[in-house]
């Protein structure tokens, strides 16, 4: 299943999507993109004027960032000559990031924007995550001084949260049962923060590269802070 949770960076004139793929039965959370927005919805006359200032000094946001956002979330979840069936809600922008994946076979099926976020809806597991990432992180609550400044802090924040939800969390909390990873064979046992923090691993020994390691580089620039510095720690690599 695949969604966009949205929030921003810096200030309101900054939206973006985080674009997730969870597994419809394990709730796993495959992976993670990042799209930056433009600033839409009801503004006033000084709001709009504000926006075009900022667009004019700093650039506008690339309109197709989703489409290429989730085109580059399924090439990395799908592996080459793989298939899967894509659930998503109605964004226009996800059948044609979906007819853009070469050499994977998917099937789109759509579940209407309308219905109600209940646990019989066709998308609960990536609504879940949508909740879940609204109730942990207070950078994501409306009306807030702890929105995050940089993109790359919402990018990092977000993998830290599949990170729990994937192997420290219970699939239920009432039962308190395995994780989604446990669910899906990827561990024996649910691992707590210091499992996952026990051994250091070294981004040039790991072999991320591609989208991972441009997201760990912290290369993904935040518009109103053009000297951000990128992730280059010498011990880190």
């Amino acid at each position: 299943m695949i969604d966009g949770f949205e929030s921003f960076a810096f200030s309101q004139y900054y939206p973006l999507h985080l674009n997730l793929a969870v597994g419809a039965e394990s709730h796993f959370v495959y992976g993670i993109t990042e799209s930056e927005l433009r600033r839409k919805g009801r503004m006033t006359p000084e709001q709009r004027e504000r926006r075009t200032s900022e667009e004019r000094a700093f650039g506008r946001p690339d309109p197709k960032a989703i489409e290429k956002g989730v085109l580059a979330l399924l090439e990395d979840v799908v592996p080459g000559g793989g298939s899967a069936v894509i659930r998503s809600d109605e964004h226009l922008a996800y059948p044609r990031a979906i007819r853009r994946v070469k050499e994977r076979k998917l099937r789109h099926e759509v579940t209407s924007s309308k219905a109600a976020r209940t646990p019989s809806n066709p998308l609960f597991p990536v609504n879940r995550q949508d909740l879940m990432l609204r109730h942990s992180g207070a950078n994501h609550r409306r009306e807030t001084i702890a929105f995050s400044k940089l993109r790359a802090s919402v990018i990092e924040r977000g993998y830290l949260q599949a990170v729990f939800m994937n192997y420290c969390k219970s699939f239920s909390e009432k039962r308190q049962d395995a994780t989604p990873a446990q669910r899906l064979g990827l561990t024996a046992e649910k691992l707590s923060w210091r499992d996952v923090l026990r051994e250091r691993l070294h981004a040039a020994r790991v072999g991320m590269g591609g989208l991972h390691e441009r997201y760990y580089r912290r290369q993904v620039p935040t518009r109103r802070i053009p000297q951000m510095r990128g992730h280059q720690l010498r011990y880190a690599f």
